[in-house]
């Protein structure tokens, strides 16, 4: 960290030296364009940048107040979860997704989960298609529907929590966060090893997809160019693999707590 930051971080931790704080959100306010940018790319036209940028400025605020120093953390990395989470928030309250398309993507994400649980293998799309008693193309046309929730169902917490706006989200869970007490810790460290093991038992192509968009920040287009695959392709892939997550991390957590 550049020595005139770290002087405004101590100003305001040890000070509480509020100009400084003021400072701190207006130099890291880029941070909140690029993810809204970042995250607008994959979102249907009618979600607003500027709802993003909002949202996002108070999970950077929210980030600043929470910083520790001492645990020599870079900020960048600990805000960024929080900005995006912040946006997520927003855009769950918008209440954006249709009724009907979350119903799609809940009976894709239980046929997944049955189909995988029962023959304990990934279900090929020839299975979920037939299990659902469509067409492949009609499989295909429910997959694209179900693409624009899942954007953001990594961001959420475990199938069946409430008040997710208020709690801790996956994509911080693979991040270094402390829980608020001993109970917290242990109950967010099982959640973490369910999730790793889910993710390692994704088709291969699904597993790049989700650490391409969710750790190195690549949009689906982006991807699509390294894997040398359509964009549509891409998504689909992605919406897959959130669906078999959802699928295994429902059925995990009714076993475990």
């Amino acid at each position: 960290m550049k020595p005139d930051l770290m002087k405004l971080w101590e100003q305001y931790k040890e000070h509480d030296d509020q100009i400084a704080r003021e400072e701190l959100i207006v130099h890291y306010s880029y941070l909140v364009k690029y993810i809204a940018n970042r995250l607008a790319i994959n979102l249907p036209n009618y979600v607003e940048v500027d709802e993003l940028i909002s949202d996002g400025i108070e999970g950077l605020i929210e980030a600043t107040e929470k910083y520790d120093l001492l645990r020599k953390i870079k900020f960048e990395t600990f805000a960024s979860a929080r900005i995006r989470g912040a946006m997520i928030d927003g855009l769950r309250a918008m209440d954006w997704v249709p009724v009907s398309i979350r119903q799609k993507s809940k009976e894709l994400e239980k046929t997944y989960a049955h189909l995988e649980s029962t023959l304990g293998r990934h279900a090929t799309d020839e299975e979920v298609a037939n299990e659902l008693g469509l067409t492949m193309q009609k499989y295909h046309d429910l997959v694209r529907d179900a693409s624009v929730t899942a954007m953001i169902y990594l961001e959420d917490l475990l199938p069946g929590e409430e008040n997710a706006s208020q709690n801790k989200r996956m994509i911080n869970l693979l991040r270094d966060d402390q829980a608020e007490n001993p109970l917290d810790m242990i109950e967010w460290s099982e959640t973490k090893s369910i999730l790793a093991e889910a993710i390692r038992k994704l088709p291969e192509k699904e597993k790049i997809v989700l650490e391409l968009y969710y750790y190195e920040g690549l949009n689906l287009k982006e991807i699509g160019e390294v894997l040398n695959l359509s964009e549509s392709r891409i998504s689909q892939l992605h919406t897959k693999s959130i669906l078999r997550l959802r699928g295994r991390l429902s059925r995990k957590k009714s076993q475990v707590f």
